[in-house]
C-alpha cells in the first residue's frame, strides 16, 4: 500500500517568528500522534526560502519533514535569486516541490527547466514533487489529461524506472488553486487514474503502483476525506489550510483513503 503524503505549501506567506509559531502550534497536536500516523503516511511542511532556517530549527526532534518550495538545477552560479540544493541540504530539506502552477505560469517556467530540477533533486536525494495541471480555458476545451500527461512526459524525460519511484506527484488544477473552488473527488479520480495508467505505460505497472499521486487545489478540513476514499489519491498538496494549525491538523490527521 502506497503511503500518503500530506505536504503543506506556506508559498510567500509568514514572518520567522510567525513560522516558529506555527510549527510549534502544530507540533502541540501531531507530536502525539506521530507514532499512529508514521504508519501510514508522511508529513511534509514547506515554507518560502528565507524561512528554511527557523522552520528546520522549530522542526528538530519531529516527525514532520522539511520541504523547498523550488530550487535551481544547478550546485552554484551566476543565478542571482535562486537557490541550490546544496543551500538547502544542510538544513535537512527532505523534499522540494517542482513546477507548481504559480511557477509556470506567474514566471514562465518550461517544461525543460522543471525537467532539469528533477534530475538535480533526485541527484542530491531530494524527493521530489513534480506538479501538473490544466488551467480553466484547458479544461473548458475538454483538455485536462492532454495537458496533464504533456507535463508529465516532460517532466520524466531521462528518468530511470529505479528513479522513479522516488518523485511523487502532484496534480492541481490551476482553476481551483487560492479560488475556494475544487475539483470533485471524481474529477480529480479521473486525471489521477490517467497518471497512474500513463506512468505505467512509461515505467511499468510495479513501478507506478508504487509512486504517489496527490492532488492540490484548495485542499480543506472539510473536502480532505472524500478526496482520500479516491483509489489513485495518495495525499494533498495543502496552501492557505496549512497556514492554520488546527486546519492542517485535520487534514493530517485524515482518516480516509
Amino acid at each position: 500500500m502506497r503511503r500518503k503524503l500530506i505536504a503543506g505549501n506556506w508559498k510567500t506567506n509568514l514572518t520567522a517568528n510567525e513560522a516558529r509559531a506555527l510549527v510549534a502550534a502544530i507540533r502541540v497536536e501531531l507530536d502525539c500522534d506521530a507514532a499512529a500516523l508514521a504508519r501510514d503516511r508522511d508529513l511534509m511542511i514547506a515554507p518560502a526560502p528565507v524561512l528554511i532556517p527557523a522552520v528546520s530549527q522549530a522542526l528538530a526532534g519531529s516527525s514532520i519533514a522539511l520541504g523547498a518550495q523550488n530550487m535551481h538545477y544547478q550546485d552554484k552560479g551566476a543565478f542571482t535569486g535562486e537557490v541550490s540544493p546544496l543551500m538547502l541540504k544542510p538544513f535537512g530539506v527532505a523534499y522540494v516541490i517542482l513546477g507548481h502552477s504559480e511557477r509556470r505560469h506567474l514566471f514562465r517556467e518550461p517544461n525543460d527547466s522543471i525537467n532539469q530540477k528533477v534530475h538535480a533533486a533526485l541527484r542530491h536525494r531530494i524527493e521530489p514533487i513534480l506538479c501538473v495541471g490544466e488551467t480553466e480555458d484547458e479544461r473548458d476545451r475538454g483538455r485536462s489529461v492532454e495537458v496533464v500527461l504533456d507535463q508529465l512526459q516532460q517532466g520524466f524525460e531521462g528518468i530511470e524506472p529505479q528513479d522513479a519511484k522516488r518523485v511523487s506527484l502532484a496534480y492541481e488544477p490551476v482553476w481551483a488553486i487560492g479560488t475556494g473552488r475544487n475539483a470533485t473527488p471524481d474529477q480529480a479520480q479521473e486525471v489521477h487514474g490517467a497518471i497512474r495508467a500513463a506512468l505505467s505505460g512509461r515505467f511499468g505497472a510495479a513501478t507506478a503502483l508504487a509512486m504517489r499521486v496527490i492532488y492540490g487545489g484548495s485542499v480543506t478540513p472539510d473536502n480532505v476525506d472524500s478526496l482520500l476514499t479516491r483509489p489513485d489519491i495518495d495525499g494533498a498538496l495543502v496552501g492557505g489550510a496549512s497556514l492554520k494549525a488546527e486546519s492542517f491538523v485535520r487534514i493530517a490527521r485524515s482518516q480516509a483513503g
